[in-house]
């Protein structure tokens, strides 16, 4: 439980320097599904990130001042209940194994924590994120202020807790980078399995099966965000669910697909054909995307910006939009024009990549701070961010675009973590080169 209790320590460690205070971060709640069926259950990644505890109902609070604590709050011991949903660890188990200061049941909330917050500077915990936290809070707050003519006073400030985890989680250590490698690995051998398996007359849901049978069979819990598995013209809409398309020969399959492990996400996307070979438009096109990668991924590293990746797959993926024919020069004129007019955005519309980490998009500001009234500069790279590298082209038909592109939808994604040197990927095992796609799906 190390990791978790150094978490929390550099926690306390900044709240400390606000002047101390009371953090509280409970965990997501269980959600009915229908009738008596819950959806399967997925603790909150703040939560999770302090505490390693997955149970649901329980709540971690810290105490940042003279002395510091930790305190969870949890389910307590129920032999019945354990009969019909598993095994309770209970306060007593739960402080030991995960290494808390002190535990208590989480029926006791609502007595101790007006006693944690009396004469606490500070209040730290997700500001008007849940309405339910909210309401508790100004009851325990109202709690602690009747007790003002004893002396008592109640916390005078309140911090977004989730500002200072949200910097804590953007800086992976050497636990959460082992996790996410080997998460990366499985979805890498899922996205393999489906291009081995792939064949004209599936259907996509079928594909998805590959994938997610891949995922479960190696230990993931959950995928990490809904597949997208995507046949022919699907492709081209970027955030399709695999449904019940056929694939056909001739047509290309976008799977966008990867697993949780450990409460860690990771997120691939391949491009292939469904028979096992591109055709000559199709490769075209596959070659832009994957040398507008090589490019981004060239700028990721150690005092980079953010942005710059993104910067290099426009300009490359604008390139070849010029040199195919889908923008046309005496329309749209040099390589800077187009970039400068967005032009490249008809085929392609998003950005080249986001956070990644415990959630597949992970929190993290995007820009560095700047004094007041300036804008702020894209985020600099530093070791242990973890981020995806995506671009893509996505071809629909209209008027003055080649018809041989048309219903073409390529994107190709990997997730990077910055090195002290540059980037490892972490996503190699799902083959991406069309000489090792296509030997691939020869197997």
């Amino acid at each position: 439980m190390k990791p978790y209790a150094t978490r929390r320590a550099a926690l306390i460690a900044l709240m400390n320097a606000k002047g101390g205070g009371v953090a509280v971060i409970p965990t997501a709640p269980e959600v009915m599904r229908n009738s008596d069926a819950d959806y399967p259950y997925r603790h909150d990644s703040y939560f999770y990130y302090l505490s390693g505890f997955t149970e649901p109902e329980a709540v971690v609070v810290l105490i940042a001042g003279k002395t510091n604590r930790s305190i969870l709050f949890c389910r307590d011991k129920n032999i019945e209940r354990e009969i019909w949903d598993g095994y309770r660890y209970g306060p007593e188990a739960a402080r030991e194994k995960f290494g808390f200061d002190a535990a208590f049941a989480i029926d006791e909330l609502d007595v101790e924590m007006p006693k944690l917050m009396a004469n606490a500077p500070a209040i730290f915990y997700a500001l008007g994120s849940d309405a339910q936290l909210d309401a508790q809070m100004q009851t325990w707050l109202q709690a602690v202020r009747a007790q003002a003519r004893a002396g008592i006073t109640a916390p005078a400030g309140a911090y977004d807790v989730h500002v200072l985890l949200n910097e804590m989680r953007l800086i992976k250590d050497a636990d959460e980078i082992a996790i996410m490698k080997r998460a990366a690995a499985i979805s890498g051998e899922a996205h393999a399995r489906a291009m081995r398996v792939s064949r004209p007359g599936l259907h996509e849901y079928q594909i998805e099966a590959e994938l997610l049978h891949e995922f479960r069979k190696n230990g993931s819990q959950f995928p990490a965000y809904t597949s997208i598995v995507a046949t022919g013209a699907n492709a081209c809409v970027l955030h399709y669910r695999a449904g019940d398309a056929v694939l056909r020969d001739g047509d290309l399959v976008l799977i966008d697909a990867g697993c949780e492990l450990d409460g860690y996400a990771s997120d691939i996307t391949r491009t292939y054909p469904a028979n096992g070979r591109f055709s000559g438009p199709q490769k075209t096109l596959y070659e832009i995307v994957l040398a507008a990668q090589a490019a981004a991924i060239a700028e990721i590293r150690p005092g980079k910006r953010f942005t710059d990746g993104h910067d290099a797959a426009v300009r490359v993926l604008a390139q070849g939009m010029l040199d195919t024919g889908l923008l046309d020069r005496k329309k749209v004129g040099t390589l800077d024009d187009v970039i400068g007019k967005g032009d490249y955005r008809q085929f392609y519309m998003h950005r080249t990549g986001h956070w990644i980490g415990m959630d597949v998009h992970d929190v993290g500001e995007y820009r560095d701070p700047a004094p007041a009234g300036e804008e702020k500069p894209w985020r600099t790279l530093q070791p242990g961010m973890a981020l995806t590298v995506e671009p893509g082209i996505y071809v629909r038909p209209a008027e003055g675009v080649p018809e041989q592109f048309w219903h073409i939808g390529i994107r190709i994604e990997d997730d990077a973590l910055v090195t002290a040197n540059g980037c490892e990927i972490i996503t190699s095992a799902a083959p991406k080169t069309v000489a090792d796609i296509e030997a691939t799906m020869k197997q």
